[in-house]
């Protein structure tokens, strides 16, 4: 039986995000487990959605050894200090050098993003295998990635194989990374190192448009699952992480094979459809008056899910943006819920009053981005909570949710879900928590861009996308690229990026 190592390191950098992402992030990640490291990584992930959880789980049933390095994720921001990736790779490594110091190995799975960006490096991910590879010698190392990977050649020079989600909203998490530990498994059995085919696309897509649950996702997707389903190629194909300002930023499709027949006529039946269906990377954006309107002109029940795309937590926003929230209130909207404003203030504020109290807030906009201005009003306490619930739905189910200390205000016909922390609202037990039936409401704004869709869609009369102001932009044509490569489309019909700029990007 084989000997293999797993661990991971996830985060997803936007650059152009307003806060950077220290190591205390991977501490208490919001949707997710903490930051663990060795024998008590199988308990902390068990039950989870995780890919290492799918992974461990796949190994386990094949009857081989598991020894843990370490693992980790923070919610999107901008980039990972450099404290917090040194400190982060180096208990990996650590691990990695206790493991080898009991015996050798034959492996190792890592659990990676693939966007990550630190203020050093950016493709994080392919420096970490570059140091586990230098540390483990000449043994394979696979790796899974998120479907929004910006993967890059360092990365394929150095993993063995590489798989990736497949779905958007990621459902498939844990599935991948039991596919890709099976592809290992399938990989040492070879005894010989698999033929790989890789390709960079020259052109950008907004996250919006990649979900896979329209098209043309959910056709790519089918078609993944079919050339895929024996198992004998391992496919990723990865729209990327456009707002990660790195030189390799876009979509790219890798595909691995015993065979090179066969990974070679995959690979390309694959890179045609890509091509073909490219200018479908796109989709209508509402304003946040033009969809509150339609949702209160609508004769139809709710609810009518406002998408707070560019404030989406899951994408480097910061959750505390107040565009929607002030037109709702200007234009008196009736049974209307924001989800969620991050305001530790008036969270703070609300549990001291109590219940039933009223208040008069300044609320959101603390991080205070460029043209982003709190709202003020009197405010009713209707219910508190300490943020902590368990996921339920088909992306997040068994995952502890901790939102810290919450409150639930209204003002006029709008409620507002204020949080402590933030995290995407991809689950209905955020909402349900603290006492929202979410089918009740009519208009229900939520601060995600697709993977709310897994559980909110099936509820919903209509699913609007809202351009309100927010740093995970849709339209990447009006992005500041400073290192993206040149001759690359920024949207899938856009203009050509010709040469870096000076400007934009984030700081390091």
């Amino acid at each position: 039986m084989a000997r293999i190592a797993v661990g991971g390191f996830q985060h997803e950098t936007n650059t152009f995000a307003p806060v950077k992402t220290p190591y205390e992030d991977f501490l208490v990640p919001g949707g997710w487990p903490a930051l663990t490291r060795g024998e008590a990584l199988f308990a902390n992930v068990e039950g989870t959605s995780t890919p290492i959880a799918g992974a461990i789980a796949a190994g386990r049933k094949a009857g081989h050894t598991l020894v843990p390095l370490s693992w980790c994720m923070a919610t999107p921001a901008s980039y990972v200090t450099d404290d917090a990736f040194e400190r982060i790779a180096t208990m990996l490594l650590e691990e990695l050098d206790a493991a080898l110091a009991q015996g050798p190995l034959d492996a190792v799975y890592l659990d990676l993003h693939g966007a990550a960006v630190t203020e050093s490096f950016e493709d994080a991910e392919g420096e970490l295998i570059a140091r586990v590879k230098a540390r483990a010698g000449d043994i394979p190392v696979a790796v899974s990635l998120d479907l929004h990977a910006n993967v890059t050649e360092g990365m394929v020079r150095d993993a063995a194989l590489i798989d990736a989600y497949r779905h958007y909203p990621h459902i498939d998490m844990a599935e991948t990374g039991a596919r890709a530990m099976r592809a290992l498994l399938r990989r040492l059995g070879t005894g010989r190192p698999w033929h790989s085919r890789f390709h960079k696309f020259p052109f950008l897509t907004a996250i919006n448009w990649q979900c896979t649950m329209i098209e043309p996702g959910d056709t790519l997707r089918q078609m993944i699952d079919s050339l895929a389903a024996n198992e004998d190629v391992t496919v990723a194909f990865c729209p990327g992480f456009a707002l990660a300002d790195i030189a390799e930023c876009g979509p790219a499709l890798a595909v691995y094979g015993a065979e090179q027949a066969r990974a070679d006529a995959v690979f390309e039946e694959l890179r045609q459809a890509v091509e073909a269906v490219r200018e479908d990377f796109a989709g209508t954006l509402w304003s946040p008056e033009a969809a509150i309107r339609h949702a209160m002109r609508a004769d139809k029940p709710g609810p009518y899910v406002l998408c707070d795309t560019q404030d989406n937590p899951g994408g480097g926003g910061e959750a505390d943006t107040t565009g929607i929230l002030q037109a709702l209130i200007d234009l008196d909207a009736q049974n209307a819920l924001v989800a969620i404003i991050k305001d530790p203030e008036a969270a703070r504020a609300a549990h001291a009053a109590g219940v039933g109290s009223d208040l008069d807030l300044e609320l959101g906009a603390g991080t205070r981005q460029p043209g982003i201005h709190p709202v003020k009003g009197r405010f009713l306490v209707e219910q508190l909570s300490d943020g902590q619930t368990v996921g339920t739905g088909p992306m997040f189910g068994g995952n502890p949710i901790n939102v810290g200390d919450s409150a639930l205000l209204r003002i006029g016909g709008v409620q507002v879900l204020v949080t402590s922390r933030k995290t995407q609202v991809a689950d209905q037990a955020i909402l349900r928590h603290i006492g929202i039936e979410p089918k009740s409401l009519h208009i229900l704004v939520l601060k995600s861009s697709v993977h709310f869709r897994a559980d909110f869609q099936p509820i919903a009369t209509e699913v609007l996308v809202v351009q309100s102001p927010g740093p995970v932009v849709a339209d990447l044509a009006s992005m500041p690229f400073r290192k993206l490569r040149p001759g690359v489309a920024l949207t899938p019909v856009g203009p050509i990026h010709k040469e870096t700029t000076q400007r934009g990007g984030g700081t390091p």
